[in-house]
């Protein structure tokens, strides 16, 4: 699904072992400014570094293309992911507030930037 991808800006990567799926990334890049859309491990995966390599391999590849800035956003109960992006440099920014459905009620999206060199 990754390969088929095909919007404006892509920047999309599968990282696979053995032929198999075990994590990704995709994003977009419009003018210079790269909003990360999703990044996953796998399940049985997660914990053994993919995600840093993921995030790291990432924002090498934005640096490589001149990007000035990487954007995102996260559940404010997805506090794996925000630890993953702050060690990578991501800072908070802003909140937007009840912004994701939850099985009781809306959660905040927290956004998160990166500022490339």
């Amino acid at each position: 699904m990754i390969d088929d991808l095909a919007s404006r800006g892509a920047m999309h990567f599968a990282f696979e072992d053995d032929e198999q799926l075990v994590g990704y990334f995709y994003a977009q890049n419009i003018v210079g400014e790269v909003t990360l859309l999703n990044i996953a491990v796998a399940p049985e995966k997660q914990g053994q570094g993919i995600g840093t390599q993921l995030i790291e391999s990432f924002i090498e590849l934005c640096e490589s293309q001149d990007v000035e800035s990487i954007w995102l956003e996260v559940r404010d109960s997805n506090k794996t992911a925000q630890t993953l992006y702050l060690n990578a440099g991501f800072n908070e920014v802003d909140r937007r507030t009840n912004y994701y459905p939850t099985a009781s009620g809306r959660e905040d999206a927290i956004i998160m930037s990166y500022l490339c060199l």
